[in-house]
């Protein structure tokens, strides 16, 4: 076994690590029960998915034929930059137009920060 057989392994390993990361986030998005922790759910674990996948790609090619992706390490930049600010500003938006927390949320931390569409229209 040589060293590109060894990085070639490496690779699948991640890139099953990734597809198991994907399969906790799929189980995220049914389980939860509101969108704040749904999109949660879907945010972390989808975005460390995706970066694995990346990664064991970037990996296989630079074990495989000796050179480095320069697209696959901006998409690694791209999805850790773009992917939690996204999910952030869907959390955002649906808490200011009044999409109301689960049940078995302790409190609503933001109540006395940011009013809601709703309580506004009164």
């Amino acid at each position: 076994m040589n060293i590109n057989q060894i990085g070639e392994w490496i690779a699948a390993v991640v890139i099953l690590f990734a597809s198991m990361m994907s399969l906790v986030s799929a189980f995220g998005l049914i389980r939860m029960p509101d969108v704040y922790t749904r999109s949660h759910a879907a945010t972390k674990s989808s975005t460390l998915a995706v970066m694995l996948a990346l990664v064991g790609a970037f990996l296989y090619f630079f074990a495989h034929e000796g050179e480095v992706s320069v697209r696959l390490l901006l998409g690694i930049v791209f999805v850790f930059l773009t992917a939690p600010v996204a999910g952030h500003l869907i959390c955002r938006a649906a808490y200011r137009s009044g999409v109301p927390l689960a049940e078995q949320s302790g409190e609503d931390a933001l109540k006395k920060f940011i009013p809601k569409q709703q309580e506004e229209k009164k």
